[in-house]
């Protein structure tokens, strides 16, 4: 039996990092033996790891988890992606072989993926579909994307999968995508609870031309007409404009706050995500860092609405997990250059300012 979805009581179990182990690394880092602020916003982000780890120095990670929320949407058939909607189930199976994009930066920054099949509307493996809620999602800018029911699984379902990957030894999660045409219900969210107009969050997405990013339009403002009255009711918000895979990744990233574990997002999608996870629990944005910003309007407003400055920009709009990825390397700096510089009373020099 499926247990009941308690959204209150989730957003009751978030508690903020502890600021006291923040303060432990800045006091730190004006004992280190370079001038106070050069690291610029190494600093910073040592700080951030010490206050979500609870340590000072903080350790290293070891072991960083991708985790790709993957589903098909219907309003692809709307003609709003440059990809037609099979390319989902063969982009996953490029992850599954190693190919893709995520798995070279993920070898490369020192993590590992793992592919979750919400919505995918193909066959896949077994151990990529134990949450998978439907195959696809209704079109939005005609039909609520799914149920009341379906919303509340697939929320269920991103909260057991934060808690699969913590009771697995996670010490930092990446929320991911995959999915043609997901960027266009992340766009509705966004434009929804930021009060935006369509035609101020879409960008060219996978590449899209003039008669897409038109037809792009069009598919966000009738979606809108739906959304808009629902913006108190996280649940009902989902329903309307999301999408298994965006419903899973709101509660990935609630319970991941619960659960104390620090959460490096990647580019749109799970921005759109951490937007409903907010109104779900305020709190939870002080686990969650930004890990790059990429060029989509709707992504820019997010990362505004969340307060959350990206670790790098380098004009990325993949999704996987990549952007975050490139971060990861960052976000390891910092916590080395904390942990492992010589204090001034270490290597003899007179510390000018003590």
């Amino acid at each position: 039996m499926t247990r009941p979805l308690d959204l209150d009581g989730l957003a009751a179990r978030v508690n903020p990092p502890d600021r006291a182990w923040a303060d432990a690394a800045q006091a730190r880092q004006v004992t280190l033996i370079k001038p106070p602020g050069s690291l610029g916003r190494l600093e910073e982000l040592a700080a951030w790891v010490a206050s979500a780890q609870g340590r000072c120095p903080p350790a290293d990670f070891t072991r960083a988890r991708v985790v790709i929320f993957a589903g098909d949407h219907g309003i692809a058939a709307a003609g709003v992606s440059a990809y037609p909607p099979e390319v989902t189930a063969q982009l996953l199976a490029a992850v599954r072989d190693g190919g893709a994009a995520v798995n070279v930066l993920a070898e490369l920054a020192g993590a590992t993926v793992r592919v979750v099949d919400l919505a995918v509307d193909a066959e896949t493996p077994a151990d990529e579909s134990t949450h998978k809620v439907r195959r696809g999602s209704g079109r939005i800018d005609r039909e609520v994307a799914l149920t009341q029911a379906l919303t509340e699984q697939a929320v269920l379902a991103g909260i057991t999968i934060a808690d699969e990957e913590v009771d697995a030894g996670a010490d930092l999660l990446i929320a991911g995508d995959i999915g043609i045409g997901n960027t266009t219900p992340a766009a509705v969210l966004v434009a929804a609870l930021a009060d935006e107009e369509p035609v101020h969050v879409i960008g060219r997405g996978s590449g899209i031309d003039d008669a897409a990013w038109m037809r792009k339009i069009a598919a966000i403002r009738d979606a809108l007409r739906r959304a808009r009255p629902v913006l108190e009711d996280p649940l009902a918000l989902l329903s309307a404009s999301a999408g298994a895979d965006l419903a899973a990744m709101t509660g990935f990233l609630v319970q991941a706050a619960v659960r104390r574990t620090p959460v490096l997002l990647d580019g749109l999608v799970p921005a759109a995500a951490a937007m409903v996870a907010r109104e779900i629990a305020p709190q939870a944005v002080s686990w969650w860092l930004a890990g790059h910003r990429s060029p989509e309007p709707a992504h820019r407003i997010a990362l505004d609405r969340l307060s959350l400055t990206p670790v790098v920009d380098l004009d990325l709009h993949l999704g996987e997990g990549t952007g975050a990825l490139l971060a990861l390397p960052v976000l390891r700096a910092a916590i080395r250059t904390l942990a492992d510089m010589a204090t001034f009373t270490e290597a003899g020099i007179t510390n000018p300012h003590a």
